[in-house]
Parts: structure tokens; C-alpha cells; sequence
């Protein structure tokens, strides 16, 4: 590790700016009656933030859960060779047919080989794994040694932990899902203990400075201004206040 991987990510060129901010959790209030303007605008911003890290053009993208294409057009739009894969049929074809180079597999058992792409990126993934670390652990494996690892999720206690559920989930996971049932008559999108667990900045961070896979390179919430950054080295705040976390690392 150099330096405090924790902060690094202010010294970064991305734009992390208050109007940033504001721009994205608008976008956010329109995820359900304008996905294609949420999402484009999030994967736009989220290549932004990735070509702060390292360059993109040219090189090999592996996207784990890359879902419906508006990642693939972001990265493409940058330059990269682009290659995504998620497991859910339906997020593939939510566009109508899956995008080009998109195939269907699981995070936890990448079909790539070691040590063949330049940069592994994963949005908003995690947290819905049931085992988180074996896929941070897959993302390593399959980058090239100096390459890059990009990995962000949503923290169980963030409040919108619970996605669909939220702000329920805070009285626990199984109690949001059953409210959710009886109150709607039907089960939510995202089902806890099933596709929906609970992963914690803490542990995220814990994984990323004890890996002998890769070094921590920065870790950060992804949507704060720059100077809200610090959060992360707060425990117990860093949960609550982070609304998303950056893991970036290098492989080794």
C-alpha cells in the first residue's frame, strides 16, 4: 500500500463536486420512470470516475454485472474493448436483446482466464452475493498483474441499504422483505438472503488491506463531493453516511 489508500482518491482528477452530487441523486429519484436517463447518466459518470484510476482506451474491460448495456456503451464510448457478463436473463435483456460481447455467468466463477484483462470493474454488484469475497477475489484473479480492480457496492446500513425495502431494512433484512409482501402482495426485486445480503464498509475495507491478491489503491464513497471523502475512516458514520463504496486496487 502507499500512502493512506483510504484518501487517496482526493488527489484523484475526477470531479467529485458538490454539483455532482446534487446531479446524481436527482438522477436517482427518476431510476423507476426514466431508466435510460438514470442509468446512462450513472454509467457515464461511473467511466469518469474509473479513467481518474487508469487509463481506459485501448484497453481490456472486464464488467462484472454489466446488465443491460449502458455500461458497454459508456466503456466503448471511452475507448475500451469491452466484455460484460451477468448472471440475471432478465437485466441481459432488459433493452430487448443482450448487448454485443455481453454473455451470461456468475460473478463467483468467471469463464476468463488469469491474468487476461486489463481492468476488472463491478457496479453495485456486491450486495447482492451471497459470497462477496469469492467474487473481489475472481475480479483479481482474472486482471493482469498492474491492473486495475474497481469494485462498488451499497453498505447494508446506507439508507438505501435495503434497496426497495429501505428504510424497513434497518429492523432487519427478513422483517423489510415480509412488509414489502404484505404491504405490495408481492416480494421485492431485491430479496434478501437470496438476492439481497448484507455487506458492510468495514469488512469491504478489511478484505481489501489483507488480500494478497492486490493493494489497496483508494477506497472512498463513490457519489460523495471531495471533501466528504474522509467518512470512510470513521467506523460506525462510515456505514451509515457512505450511500456507496469505492474499492480500487491494483493487482499484484
Amino acid at each position: 500500500m502507499v500512502g493512506n489508500p483510504v484518501l487517496s482518491a482526493t488527489a484523484r482528477p475526477h470531479r467529485a463536486t458538490l454539483g455532482r452530487s446534487v446531479t446524481l441523486f436527482r438522477a436517482f429519484l427518476t431510476e423507476q420512470t426514466d431508466p435510460d436517463g438514470f442509468y446512462s447518466t450513472l454509467a457515464a459518470d461511473s467511466v469518469r470516475q474509473l479513467a481518474s484510476h487508469t487509463p481506459l482506451s485501448g484497453r481490456t474491460v472486464l464488467d462484472v454485472g454489466g446488465g443491460p448495456g449502458y455500461f458497454s456503451d459508456a466503456f466503448r464510448a471511452a475507448g475500451a474493448v469491452y466484455l460484460g457478463l451477468d448472471p440475471d436473463v432478465g437485466e441481459l435483456s432488459a433493452r430487448g436483446e443482450p448487448g454485443e460481447n455481453m454473455i451470461r455467468a456468475s460473478g463467483t466463477e468467471l469463464p476468463v482466464r488469469t491474468g487476461s484483462v486489463d481492468v476488472c470493474y463491478s457496479s453495485n454488484v456486491l450486495e447482492h452475493v451471497a459470497e462477496p469475497w469469492v467474487m473481489l477475489d475472481e475480479m483479481c484473479r482474472v486482471t493482469k498483474p498492474g491492473g486495475t480492480v474497481f469494485a462498488s457496492f451499497t453498505p447494508w446500513y446506507s439508507p438505501w441499504g435495503g434497496h426497495e425495502t429501505a428504510p424497513w431494512h434497518f429492523l432487519g433484512g427478513y422483517y423489510a422483505r415480509q412488509r414489502y409482501a404484505r404491504k405490495l402482495g408481492k416480494q421485492p426485486k431485491n430479496k434478501f438472503g437470496e438476492s439481497l445480503f448484507p455487506v458492510s464498509v468495514g469488512a469491504a475495507l478489511r478484505w481489501a488491506k489483507t488480500t494478497p491478491l492486490a493493494d489497496l489503491v483508494a477506497g472512498y464513497p463513490r457519489y460523495h463531493p471531495g471533501w466528504a471523502m474522509g467518512i470512510v475512516r470513521i467506523p460506525g458514520l462510515r456505514e451509515i453516511a457512505s450511500w456507496n463504496l469505492v474499492l480500487v486496487l491494483e493487482k499484484r
